[in-house]
C-alpha cells in the first residue's frame, strides 16, 4: 500500500488492546483525567448489563457492495449523516477497484475519503473527488498534505452538509515522517455531496477537531482528541447556531471560554474517532479503549452532561477479529474506530459501528473483506 495511506492505520491504531472485558458492565467514579462538574442524573445511578449482537443486514449491505460494484472496496471512520430520503456514509482512507474471485484486488488503488449512499437496503453510489478516471479524496490531496474526514452534520436549514477534516502532511522520507497540520471544514452540497468550499477551522491549540458533533440546545457541540501517541485527551468547543465557520467557544473545565488556548484536557481514554449522543435523562459516550494496548474493546461512559464528567459503564462488545487468535487467524489484524450512530438506534437499541485492519498493508490487499465496517446493536439494561 502507498505510504498515503499507510498514515491512516497508524493514526487509528495507537491505543487499542487485546484484552477481554466481561459483558457485565458496572458504574464506577469518574473516568481517568475527567474534570469533575456539579449535577445529577438517574443514568449513571444504574450498574448496567450489555448484549451485542452482529448487525448482519448492514455487515451483508456492505459486504456486497464491496464485492459487486467495483468501485468501493472499504474504508475506515463510518460517520453516518441522514441527507433527505438518504444516508450518507462517509469513510477516510478508502480502498476502490475490482475484486478479484480469490478476494485480493489490485495494490495501491485507493482515495484518501469518500462517501457511500444507501437508500433503502443497498449501496448504490460512492461519492469521491476528482473524476472517474482519476478520483481522488473528497478534498483532494496537495502537495505532501492529505486529508481524512472526521464527523459532520448537515445544517438546519438543510443548505449544507458540513464535514470536519484533518489535514496531514510528509515532512520527510521516513515511514514516520509526517503529521497532523491543521483542521479545515469541507462545506458540501447536500445534493450531489460535492465539495463546495473548504473554510479553515481553529487549530492553533494542536486538538484534532471533529471526533464527533452532536447538537445541544441553542448550541453544536464538536468533541476532538489531543492525540499524544499512547494517550488521548477529549477536548470540546462549541458555536451559538449549527454554522461551524461561526466563533468558537471552549470547554475550559468549568466554563466556555472565547480563546483556543483555554480548551481543557476533558478526560483520556478516548480514540481518535468516539460518539457523545443524549441516552435516557444524560449522555452516552461510545469508544474504542484506549486505556489497554492494542484492545478489541468497544467501552461506553455515561454522563449527566455533554461536557462530562465520564463515568465508565464497562465494555458493550468484545471485537471478534482482533489478533492471532481472532477470526482471522492474523496477529496484524487490529480494530478500531468504534462510536454509536445515534439517528439510527432502533428503540432503544443503540448501532455502534467499527472498523478492522492490519498493520500488514498487504493483508488488505490480499483479503478485500478485511478492511470494511463492522456493525453491531448492543441493549443496554439498567440493573436495580
Amino acid at each position: 500500500m502507498s505510504s498515503d495511506v499507510i498514515p491512516s492505520a497508524r493514526r487509528r491504531r495507537r491505543g487499542l488492546a487485546l484484552l477481554l472485558a466481561p459483558v457485565l458492565v458496572l458504574s464506577a467514579a469518574a473516568a481517568p483525567g475527567a474534570t469533575a462538574l456539579a449535577g445529577s442524573c438517574d443514568l449513571v445511578s444504574h450498574t448496567y448489563t450489555a448484549t451485542a449482537t452482529i448487525d448482519d443486514g448492514l455487515t451483508s449491505m456492505f459486504t456486497t457492495y464491496g464485492q459487486e460494484k467495483r468501485w468501493w472496496t472499504g474504508g475506515d471512520s463510518t460517520y453516518s449523516v441522514e441527507v433527505g430520503h438518504r444516508i450518507a456514509w462517509f469513510f477516510s482512507d478508502t480502498l476502490i477497484g475490482k475484486v478479484n474471485a480469490d478476494g485480493s484486488q489490485a495494490i495501491d488503488q485507493f482515495v484518501n475519503s469518500s462517501i457511500a449512499i444507501q437508500q433503502g437496503n443497498h449501496i448504490v453510489k460512492t461519492v469521491t473527488g476528482g473524476t472517474p478516471s482519476h478520483p481522488t479524496g473528497l478534498v483532494p490531496p496537495v502537495g505532501d498534505s492529505w486529508y481524512w474526514l472526521g464527523a459532520s452534520h448537515l445544517t438546519a436549514d438543510g443548505s449544507s452538509l458540513d464535514v470536519v477534516f484533518l489535514r496531514f502532511e510528509r515532512f520527510g522520507p521516513g515511514i514516520w515522517d509526517w503529521g497532523w497540520k491543521e483542521n479545515v471544514l469541507g462545506r458540501l452540497d447536500p445534493s450531489s455531496l460535492k465539495v463546495r468550499k473548504v473554510v479553515h477551522l481553529p487549530s492553533a491549540s494542536g486538538v484534532n477537531w471533529g471526533s464527533w458533533i452532536s447538537h445541544d440546545g441553542d448550541h453544536t457541540l464538536v468533541y476532538g482528541v489531543e492525540d499524544l501517541g499512547w494517550i488521548k485527551f477529549m477536548h470540546i468547543a462549541r458555536v451559538a447556531g449549527d454554522d461551524l465557520t461561526r466563533p468558537w467557544e471552549y470547554w475550559t473545565g468549568s466554563g466556555w471560554s472565547p480563546n483556543e488556548a483555554d480548551s481543557s484536557q476533558v478526560m483520556y481514554g478516548v480514540a481518535n474517532e468516539y460518539s457523545v449522543a443524549p441516552y435516557g435523562d444524560g449522555y452516552l459516550l461510545v469508544t474504542h479503549d484506549t486505556l489497554e494496548l492494542f484492545s478489541r474493546n468497544i467501552v461506553a461512559y455515561v454522563s449527566c452532561s455533554p461536557t462530562g464528567p465520564f463515568t465508565p459503564i464497562g465494555t458493550l462488545y468484545s471485537t471478534p477479529e482482533t489478533g492471532l487468535f481472532g477470526s482471522y487467524g492474523n496477529a496484524n489484524v487490529f480494530t478500531y474506530n468504534s462510536h454509536e450512530h445515534p439517528e439510527l438506534r432502533a428503540g432503544g437499541s443503540l448501532l455502534v459501528s467499527y472498523n478492522v485492519n492490519s498493520f500488514d498493508n498487504q493483508d488488505l490487499y490480499a483479503d478485500s473483506t478485511i478492511y470494511r465496517p463492522r456493525f453491531v446493536r448492543v441493549e443496554l439494561q439498567p440493573q436495580p
